[in-house]
């Protein structure tokens, strides 16, 4: 992987940590915090997309094209990330996500898009891929705890990893197969998800939804204003490393942010087996300098 891709992936590594742990602190506020955090990222990017590349090479109807399928699969990430959240450990349910997804892209950038990772990175692409999995193993409950049959954090893991693999190599066709700006693509895709949160707004809230949305900015704004500014830096990073590097080999470095997230929640959650999360770090690090390499 080319050093200025592996840069690119690590600065969205760091930067979609952050905008988990905001997320998450906000888990039970649901689509009015999504719906904000949408707008948030529109108007904030949109100032920058003429010196960035305008809408880059691609034709009006490969863009709309792009920009359509990628905000439906970004809106069903969305929900179930969230639901997620809600629902079970930060660390379970964000490494599981993360473990899962990667898989599915490397297995559909080979099969599909014809990517060919040497040895070296392939091996280091697997040791990745098990580090953020074993993230997700020794976050469930210890003995002493009572085990549900079925870890709800586990489940919506695997639900938001199989959205995250679908929009991932879809986005990377359509920005490098088809020449859409990183900054314009992310943008058009935020802004084709706002009427599908509206009305899914107006659906769950009925007619308190303007009340909602109100009371969401007065509690949030200044995560909303985060999440506006970090969510969208993570993906534009990524979408210009896809550019320079496969998709095969960046999908899975990027998963550096399951070490920031899981670390994150054993230090401010007191979430269990602190050495074991330590232990799958390293995995995590020998397997991105590998790729590296």
């Amino acid at each position: 992987m080319p050093i200025s891709a592996l840069f690119l992936v690590l600065a969205a590594a760091i930067t979609h940590a952050a905008w988990n742990i905001i997320a998450h602190g906000s888990s039970r506020s649901g689509v009015p915090f999504l719906w904000w955090g949408l707008v948030a990222s529109t108007l904030l990017w949109a100032a920058v997309v003429p010196v960035t590349g305008g809408l880059g090479t691609a034709s009006a109807g490969a863009f709309l094209l792009g920009v359509g399928v990628s905000g439906a699969l970004h809106v069903l990430y969305m929900l179930v990330l969230q639901r997620g959240y809600a629902r079970g450990d930060l660390s379970t349910v964000y490494a599981t996500a993360r473990g899962t997804a990667p898989i599915l892209t490397v297995v559909v950038a080979v099969a599909l898009l014809g990517e060919r990772p040497g040895p070296g990175a392939l091996i280091g692409v697997l040791l990745v891929i098990g580090g953020v999995a074993a993230f997700g193993v020794v976050g469930r409950p210890g003995r002493g705890v009572r085990r549900r049959r079925f870890d709800p954090g586990l489940v919506y893991g695997l639900l938001t990893g199989v959205a995250i693999a679908a929009y991932t190599v879809w986005d990377a066709h359509a920005v490098a197969g088809t020449g859409i700006a990183p900054v314009a693509f992310m943008v058009g895709c935020t802004l084709a998800e706002i009427p599908l949160f509206s009305v899914m707004l107006l659906l769950e809230q009925r007619g308190g939804a303007i009340a909602r949305l109100r009371e969401e900015l007065r509690r949030n704004r200044l995560r909303l204003l985060a999440f506006g500014v970090l969510s969208p830096l993570s993906y534009v990073l990524v979408l210009t490393a896809v550019t320079l590097a496969p998709v095969s080999l960046v999908a899975p470095v990027r998963e550096v942010s399951v070490v920031l997230v899981g670390l994150y929640g054993a230090i401010r959650y007191k979430e269990n087996r602190p050495v074991l999360r330590l232990l799958a770090a390293g995995i995590v690090v020998v397997g991105v300098l590998m790729v590296a390499l």
